[in-house]
């Protein structure tokens, strides 16, 4: 399978592609353009994008081609071995899970555009760029040259690219990864503390869970000077656009906090994956009920891994708990769904406001309820048990193999790692719709917190901890790291 794309007028903001088909040996061929893309569970219809489509034969001889669906075509091959498809997608959109081009930017999300063949997405693909020579590319690919290389489908449109002139790298190395953090923008990075502190809450990821899955990983930066915080995950990568540019302390924040968040990701959901995932259909909706632990659980350790890393002190991380409390209390508190339904209906609503009462947030009461757990097993244990071990756990026995794991298999090792059935847990927390105000206070006493409903239903979080639960407090945000870190360097290009 081969891939050759151009951009004849940047203005435009269309790509031009031709997609090679080899080895063809049927009558006809049907090809598909994904309807979704991973990271973001609902339906998406990419195929609107696509202005002009055709298809040829080898010898340049026009062949018939129609549309059988929303996103599928049909090409009559007659007896062509080789069979290629021209066509154009308008990319014009910026955020983390879209394509765009212009006179200085390529930006490609392969999910958008690239076309499969039904029974041959495990085959390897080439795709030839035809760049400006001036450019430099950041992917999770492997390239050579102009020429970038994916060893099936799946990966193909789990690896974005951001390719322009003016884009800069820096780099740091833990554990034998090589991680890369790429900035596309007008900002000037602080590089000296961006490695710092990436360094840091990597190295924290990787003591926690032992090991990594991939052998480099990429964060792939967009800055634009208006406000904006948008993160997608992929397989050793991951695409966030962030903004406004003012290279403040509230744009450091956003950074580091969106930036851990999606790093761990590279176990929980790219590789931990729920088992209706595996494999995706890029058909139509893949539903789910464990996104409260893809999402929930990610979002939870996203910050505990700054505080933990010393990246963010206990002031900065109390307000982040604050944010998870005001957007779960304030906005969907007395919501008649669960979290398994919120889960499921993702496919439905779950990224618009929706009416309400009706949903919560897969991302914010998901990580509520992982910290209820991770409390409640650090004090039935006295710190010698934690989410910690779930998550392990979950990576050891469905990660590494990649075999998926289903709802019960996360509720058998969470009370494996507790030692007794948390039916309790099941029915209030992720079943159930009662309001966690109660199970949340219940939880955060151990560490000297309580959850405060202000006067005017605002919610603020307070810490008076005694001598016990300072200590308790202390182990429960203690890092997990050696002491010696990675070494780093930038590059500034």
């Amino acid at each position: 399978m081969h891939y050759h794309i151009t951009v004849a007028d940047p203005a435009s903001h269309f790509l031009n592609l031709t997609f090679t088909v080899s080895k063809v040996d049927q009558e006809y061929l049907e090809l598909q353009l994904p309807a979704w893309r991973p990271g973001r569970y609902e339906i998406q219809n990419f195929a609107k994008n696509i202005q002009n489509i055709a298809a040829f034969s080898h010898q340049g001889d026009k062949l018939s081609i129609e549309k059988i669906g929303k996103d599928r075509w049909r090409v009559a091959t007659r007896g062509q071995q080789e069979v290629r498809i021209a066509y154009n997608y308008y990319a014009n959109i910026l955020n983390a899970g879209t394509s765009y081009v212009d006179a200085e930017l390529w930006y490609l999300n392969f999910i958008n555009f690239a076309l499969y063949v039904d029974g041959r997405m495990t085959e390897p693909y080439r795709i030839s760029l035809d760049i400006p020579t001036a450019y430099q590319v950041a992917t999770g690919l492997k390239m050579e040259g102009p020429e970038l290389f994916a060893p099936d489908f799946y990966t193909l449109v789990d690896s974005p690219v951001l390719a322009s002139a003016t884009i800069q790298v820096g780099t740091y190395q833990l554990e034998g990864v090589d991680f890369s953090v790429w900035m596309q923008g007008k900002q000037k990075p602080n590089w000296e503390r961006i490695l710092d502190q990436f360094s840091r809450f990597s190295a924290e990821q990787l003591a926690t869970m032992g090991t990594f899955p991939e052998k480099d990983y990429h964060f792939m930066n967009l800055i634009l000077p208006t406000a904006y915080y948008h993160g997608v995950e992929h397989r050793n990568s991951t695409m966030v656009v962030l903004g406004p540019d003012d290279e403040g302390e509230e744009f450091y924040a956003d950074l580091l906090g969106v930036s851990s968040h999606e790093l761990f990701h590279a176990w929980n959901i790219i590789r931990i994956r729920p088992v209706e995932l595996l494999p995706y259909d890029f058909t139509r909706e893949n539903y789910f009920q464990t996104c409260f632990v893809a999402e929930g659980c990610t979002t939870y350790y996203g910050d505990l891994f700054l505080v933990r890393a010393g990246v963010f002190d206990l002031q900065a991380y109390i307000k982040e708990l604050e944010v998870y409390m005001k957007r779960h209390f304030e906005n969907s508190g007395n919501a008649s769904q669960s979290l398994l339904e919120s889960s499921y209906d993702l496919w439905l609503d779950g990224y618009e406001k929706g009416i309400p009462d009706r949903k919560v947030s897969v991302y914010h009461k998901g990580a509520l309820v992982a910290l209820i757990l991770d409390l409640y097993l650090r004090k039935h244990s006295n710190h010698s048990r934690s989410l910690d071990d779930v998550m392990r756990i979950l990576w050891e026995r469905f990660g590494k193999p990649f075999i998926g794991y289903s709802l019960q298999d996360y509720q058998q090792v969470v009370e494996e790692v507790a030692g007794e059935p948390l039916d309790w847990y099941w029915e209030r927390c992720i079943r159930g719709t009662e309001p966690l105000e109660g199970l949340l206070n219940e939880a955060l006493k151990l560490v000297g917190l309580q959850m405060l409903v202000l006067e005017n239903g605002q919610i603020s979080l307070s810490l008076q901890a005694d001598e016990g639960s300072a200590q308790h407090l202390s182990r429960w945000l203690s890092s997990r790291q050696p002491a010696s870190q990675g070494e780093m360097g930038a590059g500034a290009l």
